[in-house]
């Protein structure tokens, strides 16, 4: 794949080759002269890019409760990232929906939900770790899995995270798309079984270079005896970035001046 450079709101300036069209599939309606790259990533996978400021990233759930767990880093200086108590703190929120902003802990604005056809996603659930993984699912190796991909959020994420310099001690909250956590009058969460129906999507914009890393594995406490995570879509376009009358931007007068300090780090 070429390399993506960036200016201020046309960020890519060489396309990628030689990539499969997997979105018109699960995103048809995107416009081919601006869609960068596609992948279909199975249950249990996980990846990483680095995407520039002005690109928009769309998830699809393709299959019924499918779960995808995202982590965000300043892709240049990647001592900021994504900060889950201030961005809920500033929107008072404990979901997220089209309209919010994943803030870092500079205050910035790292990135901002622009489209969601599925209306709740998960920013408290936290990540399925090796531990839960063998009490819920038990121990399957490689031939018993049928070479499917049989691995923790926790630990694909931090694969992807450690291919970029990063270790355990990096690694945030993550947020869990597609997945709904309640919270009763008790404090106890209550997770909401195939809340996310196949072709649910929900897109992300990027509002600086952004080191995204994600997993597919299930959500923490999904109830489902078996290990089957749904497999998710995605597709990268360019967008360009936040315009003056931006929904997001006007969301809230915090969401305005996260992507005004985002948009700060930007004007040479």
């Amino acid at each position: 794949m070429e390399k993506i450079s960036a200016t201020n709101d046309n960020p890519p300036v060489a396309d990628p080759v030689d990539t499969i069209a997997h979105w018109r599939r699960f995103a048809p309606d995107l416009a081919a002269d601006k869609v960068l790259f596609s992948e279909l990533v199975p249950g249990g996978g996980h990846w990483s890019y680095v995407l520039p400021r002005g690109t928009t990233l769309r998830m699809t759930a393709l299959d019924d409760g499918a779960n995808i767990s995202v982590v965000l880093y300043s892709a240049r200086e990647k001592l900021e990232r994504y900060n889950m108590p201030d961005s809920l703190k500033a929107q008072h929120t404990a979901h997220y929906t089209r309209g919010h902003v994943l803030m870092s802990d500079m205050g910035r604005a790292l990135a901002s939900i622009t489209a969601d056809s599925v209306g709740w996603h998960d920013p408290l659930g936290l990540l399925l770790d090796d531990q839960r993984m063998l009490e819920k699912y038990g121990n399957r190796n490689f031939q018993t899995a049928r070479n499917g991909m049989y691995r923790s959020g926790r630990d694909g994420l931090l694969i992807e995270i450690g291919k970029h310099g990063l270790s355990k001690r990096d690694l945030v909250a993550p947020v869990n798309f597609f997945s709904k956590v309640s919270v009763d009058d008790e404090g106890r969460f209550h997770f909401v079984s195939r809340h996310c129906k196949a072709g649910g999507h929900v897109e992300l914009r990027m509002e600086m270079d952004v080191l995204l890393a994600f997993s597919t594995a299930p959500h923490p406490l999904d109830p489902a005896p078996a290990y089957s995570p749904g497999k998710v879509g995605l597709a990268v376009w360019r967008s360009g970035s936040a315009p003056k009358d931006d929904y997001c931007r006007s969301f809230r007068p915090e969401n305005a001046r996260a992507i005004h300090n985002a948009d700060l780090l930007y004007l040479v």
